[in-house]
């Protein structure tokens, strides 16, 4: 039977908000719910220059429901994304008198189950060489969406690509998106949306890269601290619900992907492969979606289920090919 006293350790959740103070403020009353199992929590909302009002619903929702003494917001100068927002938080969390032994970095379009948050704790605590452990992420429907996932690499790209199962399954270590599974298990990156962040990560390899804007940057930061030493795992007791694209905007798989997507995915390729390793990724890329457009002609199978975004491929490729002839790519470190 699991002891329901609070838990010990110090947890500071932070969350980032732009434009969504009534999601956000939805997120705290979930996180509220799951006071009792913690002697030590505390969450901080930084809003990333929203300027729509959203400092002032979270502040007035703060003082309406009483929750001063464990929730804070902190007003951003400027929106430098979803990792500059984090880090704005963490800073504050590992500057604070009682320093955190986890810092969670919860999405504002989350609702956490009962004990998702104290499942994290408990396992950290069990497991000494977890350095992030990250929740099941549910679907507004009911549904589970994957939140552990392998590393992006070239071959995945061919596998993205290409949409062919045979591949997929002679090549399934390298699909980044792998099914769910139902146990605790260790991935190599989590998704942002609900993951826990041992402290001593950040005294070993920094904050989160703040170049990217949105995307990848938890796959970065997961990559480097496995590199660390540390190990990434998935624990399917802790579940959050996650209206995904809610935050962001990005709904629709027809929508053209905003350019921030593209320069992330270029960032981290750059910076984990060298541009050689980007210039495999496009490539491979695109032979596997060849490949998938030639089996649609012929109609052979299925050919490959799912829609890219519009232009996606002429975004992906061109936009690459302009960023190495423009000289931005030469500044990515």
């Amino acid at each position: 039977m699991r002891d329901m006293n609070p838990a010990a350790a110090r947890l500071w959740i932070v969350v980032v908000n732009y434009r969504t103070a009534a999601l956000a403020i939805d997120c705290l009353h979930s996180i509220a719910a799951e006071l009792p199992a913690f002697a030590h929590l505390h969450t901080v909302v930084v809003d990333n220059a929203s300027n729509d009002g959203s400092v002032e619903a979270l502040r007035a929702a703060i003082e309406a429901n009483q929750w001063q003494v464990w929730a804070s917001v902190i007003a951003s100068e400027r929106n430098g994304g979803f990792a500059y927002g984090n880090n704005v938080g963490i800073k504050h969390a590992l500057n604070a008198a009682e320093r955190p032994d986890y810092v969670m970095l919860l999405n504002p379009d989350t609702i956490v189950r009962p004990g998702a948050l104290r499942a994290l704790v408990d396992f950290m605590d069990s497991h000494s060489r977890a350095g992030i452990a990250g929740s099941l992420l549910e679907n507004g429907d009911g549904t589970t969406d994957c939140s552990a996932h392998n590393a992006f690499t070239p071959l995945g790209e061919l596998v993205a690509g290409a949409n062919l199962g045979a591949l997929s399954r002679a090549l399934d270590r390298y699909a980044v998106s792998p099914p769910t599974q139902k146990i605790a298990h260790r991935c190599d990156w989590i998704s942002g949306a609900s993951l826990m962040v041992r402290s001593k990560v950040f005294a070993e390899i920094g904050l989160l890269d703040d170049n990217y804007f949105l995307y990848f940057e938890e796959a970065d930061f997961c990559l480097r601290t496995r590199q660390a030493g540390w190990e990434i795992w998935f624990v399917p007791e802790s579940r959050v619900v996650h209206l995904e694209g809610a935050a962001t905007g990005i709904r629709e798989v027809v929508r053209r992907r905003p350019r921030y997507w593209y320069e992330s995915r270029r960032r981290y390729f750059i910076k984990h492969f060298g541009l050689s390793g980007l210039l495999r990724a496009d490539a491979l890329w695109a032979i596997g979606r060849t490949s998938l457009a030639v089996r649609r002609a012929l109609r052979l199978g299925r050919g490959g289920a799912g829609q890219d975004p519009k232009w996606y491929a002429l975004d992906l490729l061109w936009g690459d090919l302009r960023s190495i002839l423009d000289g931005r790519t030469w500044q990515i470190r």
